[in-house]
């Protein structure tokens, strides 16, 4: 059997803006938002392994500790932005290498992110790129977990 990943965004919405008083937390319970949600359900429906995909802190396993709040996007100029090197060594250091197939439920602006993250011979694959925005990825996802049909390709 191949060894699988699924990699979800993280998102704006985040616990703290909840509960501005709550310290570090899992990056498990950090976000809160609708979209990271469902895909979080996907993930833990369909794969053994899953991890969150920050533009601050990277490739985060679900029980690595995420400090605070932050308001941080790859799409933007900062220097709080993960470099590629980083997320390179992360892949190595978390043990992420060790995956044959990768699963990313996010739109365009993370596939050349991952994809320079990750060894060529691994095989990615982003089922969510032909969407019509947000909503549509959103009703993609719950139907896949309600119907129990994956809208990824079985490797």
């Amino acid at each position: 059997m191949k060894k699988e990943l699924c990699i979800i965004p993280c998102g704006r919405k985040k616990i703290w803006d909840k509960y501005a008083h709550l310290g570090a937390v899992s990056a498990k319970e950090a976000y809160i938002g609708t979209f990271h949600r469902l895909c979080e359900q996907y993930a833990t429906t369909y794969f053994d392994n899953w991890i969150i995909l920050s533009a601050k802190h990277g490739f985060l396993l679900p029980v690595d500790t995420v400090s605070g709040n932050y308001d941080v996007t790859f799409n933007m100029k900062s220097d709080e932005i993960i470099s590629i090197n980083t997320l390179k060594n992360q892949v190595i250091y978390k043990n992420l290498n060790k995956y044959e197939n990768i699963v990313v439920l996010t739109g365009k602006k993370y596939r050349p992110i991952v994809e320079a993250s990750f060894h060529k011979d691994v095989t990615i694959q982003f089922p969510l790129l032909g969407s019509k925005g947000i909503g549509h990825m959103q009703r993609t996802l719950k139907e896949s977990v309600l119907n129990k049909k994956p809208i990824h390709q079985m490797f």
